[in-house]
């Protein structure tokens, strides 16, 4: 049985940053560790709630090979909070779809964990979650704990699975396709890596977090697998009945200057292909939450939405709907994954398309980090802007893309592709 208590941040004889710090090292301790972190950024519908949950007993057993109805099975009855992560690779349970390529990160296909204790962070002060007799114990611990040290980067060798000459013959590829009518947009990602990386990953998590704050943000310790996220794009959100999601589609630098950047903004919000590919995901993420939502409960929030953050200006839509009564969370969920931004339209023959011209397996990039509530509310990410490391073999990954129309020009699209990946090399100390 778990019990809480909430304290004030006055009451404790440590800062709130300090606390937060301290807590996350104590964490890192266990197996299975998901921080969330809005980074206390304004955004629709607000972004993750601030927790931070642990747990060192086995994930909840769920069958990976028919992995949504596992879902549903354990959602049915009474469960506790649940923290984990969905892979990309799961459309093929949805879909008449394959995944050939190699899995150099190998995260199981979904994975929750039922945390044995977990606290939100409010903003002026935390509720802590945890047995009876265990909760002054573990902040004690807490207390004691060591400030997590600076990550110093140190013989880490990014490379590239695709040139930029490459890059371009596939664009070209993806045009022809469009010209043929079998896509009329898809997003196309290529895989930054390095072998024999030694990395402290909740270090990196915090540098990555330091430089690149967002809404989404997270940190994921599923034993040797590691999730280092700094994604600005909610996938999913349930409350009640209302089920959210927010594409991106469009992205320009931040300006050096108020003046440069509110023109480049400016420039965003009026450039007619984004604005076009922003257009097709939404209609697309309407049809999806069509698939689960009451009949003509599904609206457009906010179309074109220009938000800054510290690397990137993007553009955002926010779409919602009422989920029909006799319907689920999982149903949701089936109807909407994995998110339209990521794949294309149509969708089905994106993804196809995807395989084909990809050379490595997604994996959890592309897919979503998230939580469900005992009362099976939810809130996912995508998966984005996202370093993925496996401790055991040393592999470290991160995937960056850009949604290519027949109007693109390679070049452009490479270059929001480095933008994109910016913040992590950076990080990595590759800059």
């Amino acid at each position: 049985m778990m019990f809480s208590a909430t304290y004030a941040y006055s009451a404790l004889p440590v800062s709130e940053e300090d606390f937060r710090h301290k807590a996350l090292a104590w964490a890192d301790q266990f197996p299975h560790v998901a921080y969330y972190n809005p980074n206390a950024i304004s955004y629709p519908h607000q972004g993750f709630a601030h927790l931070l949950a642990v747990s060192s007993r086995p994930a909840v057993s769920l069958n990976a090979s028919e992995a949504f109805q596992s879902l549903r099975q354990t959602l049915q009855g009474e469960h506790p909070l649940l923290c984990g992560f969905l892979t990309y690779d799961l459309k093929n349970q949805i879909e008449k779809l394959v995944s050939q390529h190699p899995d150099h990160v190998g995260f199981s296909p979904i994975l929750f964990f039922a945390p044995e204790f977990y606290i939100y962070f409010h903003e002026t002060g935390l509720t802590a979650y945890a047995s009876t007799d265990r909760i002054d114990r573990i902040l004690g611990e807490i207390m004691a704990a060591s400030v997590t040290p600076a990550f110093v980067p140190e013989n880490i060798q990014v490379r590239q699975r695709v040139s930029q000459e490459e890059y371009a013959v596939q664009v070209a590829r993806i045009r022809e396709h469009i010209t043929e009518g079998d896509v009329y947009e898809l997003n196309y990602c290529m895989e930054f890596y390095a072998e024999d990386a030694l990395v402290q990953p909740l270090p990196l998590y915090m540098a990555l977090s330091a430089a690149s704050p967002t809404p989404f943000s997270g940190y994921l310790k599923c034993q040797d697998t590691y999730l280092l996220c700094a994604s600005p794009e909610r996938f999913l959100k349930k409350e009640g009945r209302q089920l959210i999601s927010q594409p991106i589609k469009g992205t320009i630098r931040r300006g050096h200057t108020p003046e440069e950047d509110a023109q480049l903004q400016h420039q965003l919000r009026h450039n007619e292909k984004e604005l076009a590919e922003n257009m097709m995901i939404v209609d697309l993420v309407r049809n999806d939450l069509s698939r689960s939502c009451a009949t003509g409960s599904v609206r457009v929030e906010e179309m074109f939405g220009i938000y800054g953050f510290r690397q990137v200006s993007q553009m955002i839509s926010t779409v919602t709907g009422q989920l029909r009564p006799d319907l689920d969370l999982v149903d949701a969920l089936l109807g909407a994954f994995p998110m339209g931004s990521m794949t294309g339209a149509p969708k089905i023959s994106a993804m196809q398309l995807i395989e084909e011209l990809e050379v490595t397996k997604r994996g959890l990039y592309a897919g979503a980090m998230g939580f469900i509530t005992p009362d099976n509310n939810c809130d996912f990410n995508v998966v984005i802007r996202s370093i993925q490391y496996n401790a055991r073999t040393r592999y470290l990954s991160f995937m960056v893309g850009s949604a290519i129309t027949y109007d693109s020009d390679p070049e452009q699209e490479y270059a929001e592709c480095l933008l994109k990946a910016q913040a992590i090399l950076k990080v990595l100390g590759q800059e």
